[in-house]
């Protein structure tokens, strides 16, 4: 998992060369010693956590519970992981500059780039105000990405925001006035999502068990994860998708951030379970709206995103079910496995058929609870094919 929250003396207050990027680190962060009351952790928070998104110094005044910060320093950091989608990460970034959380310095955004082929797009983003950019020199996963654009953030709180997304015109001050509000143990919130025609997307569900992950196979795709909430009012849920996600910094301090284990998918329904197991509660709030133009339910599945999708609901069940459960969905993946990879040789998909025994291979590590091996296997089949970002 990711290094998160370091000491005060690991924030450098000169200029950062970040790969190709220079990135001008603003002072140290404020406290978060002025959360207020909250539900009692299981253990310290932040002591336990390895350095990675910069802890508080003791030094400064608290700032959390209140609206007023430090002088230049954002309350609010929006990270977008960005892979081949620079024209809509270009366009989401200028819709944000539109609000006067960005006008006024309230809020910054840090791209964090996948290793994405060169674009004149990036010089253009670099000169931006208040807007960051890291390059990696290869494609790390979502979680990853996700974790290092936070440890270069400096608001207290963190909006996830993918590429294809269009936030509402009043989204990002929305949100702003949003966490005036919010109870002092709201760690993560999820928002109202709608497809490009207007209609509802959902973007809530409960926590996937093996019963329900056979049981959900014949339901439509846009249902096998997630449900539809009955009520308009905000509500606690069990977990929220990130692909527009709020999250409290002590809150991913505490957690040590996305588990770094996943490349992509189920990332997000891990880190609202391991949030509320440590006594964070997650929200979903309908009164915000965000368009999200092509989630994964609407897009053909090609054999290297099956690959990826079922490492991740695979390391997933490792982490959070049964070992007899774990066990036997590895064993189902091995057969669809095996019968896809005889349909792709008898189709002569060689390319489809290598990835599919990768695949195999994966199911293998995980039994043997390697998960850098699993790991290792998806960067390298992922490392010349585009594997878009989207939840």
């Amino acid at each position: 998992m990711g290094k998160l929250c370091g000491s005060a003396g690991s924030r450098h207050p000169a200029l950062h060369r970040i790969g190709e990027t220079a990135y001008n680190a603003p002072a140290a962060h404020p406290t978060h010693a002025g959360m207020g009351s909250k539900t009692p952790r299981k253990e310290p928070a932040l002591s336990a956590v390895p350095p990675f998104i910069h802890a508080a110094p003791e030094t400064h005044a608290p700032a959390v519970s209140s609206p007023a910060k430090a002088l230049g320093t954002p309350r609010l950091s929006v990270v977008i992981v960005n892979y081949r989608q620079w024209d809509k990460t270009e366009e989401l970034v200028r819709h944000l500059q539109d609000s006067a959380a960005m006008r006024c310095g309230d809020a910054e955004i840090v791209i964090v780039d996948n290793h994405s082929p060169p674009h004149p797009i990036v010089k253009r983003l670099r000169r931006l105000p208040n807007v960051s950019l890291r390059c990696w020199p290869s494609n790390r996963g979502f979680a990853q990405a996700v974790n290092e654009g936070c440890r270069l953030s400096e608001g207290d709180w963190f909006l996830l925001l993918n590429p294809d997304t269009t936030p509402s015109e009043e989204f990002l001050d929305g949100v702003m006035t949003m966490l005036n509000r919010l109870e002092a143990n709201a760690g993560i919130v999820g928002f109202h999502l709608r497809n490009s025609d207007g209609s509802r997307q959902l973007s809530a569900g409960p926590f996937p068990t093996l019963l329900s992950t056979l049981a959900r196979i014949v339901l439509p795709r846009n249902r096998r994860k997630y449900h539809a909430l009955r009520t308009q009012e905000r509500c606690r849920v069990a977990w929220v998708t990130g692909c527009c996600l709020l999250v409290r910094r002590e809150c991913l301090c505490d957690l040590g951030g996305l588990d770094e284990d996943f490349f992509l998918y189920y990332e997000d329904v891990d880190l609202c379970r391991r949030a509320q197991e440590r006594g964070w509660s997650v929200w979903y709030d309908p009164n915000l709206n965000v368009v999200h133009h092509h989630p994964l339910h609407q897009r053909a599945i090609p054999a290297v995103l099956r690959m990826v999708t079922r490492h991740s609901l695979m390391t997933y069940a490792a982490k959070h079910w049964p070992g007899w459960q774990f066990r036997v969905l590895t064993r189902i993946v091995q057969v669809e496995t095996s019968l896809r990879r005889l349909r792709a040789w008898w189709e002569g998909d060689g390319q489809d058929a290598k990835l599919l025994a990768t695949l195999a291979d994966i199911c293998r590590d995980l039994r043997r609870k390697d998960n850098v091996m699993a790991r290792q296997r998806i960067e390298e089949a992922i490392r010349h094919r585009d594997v878009r970002i989207g939840v």
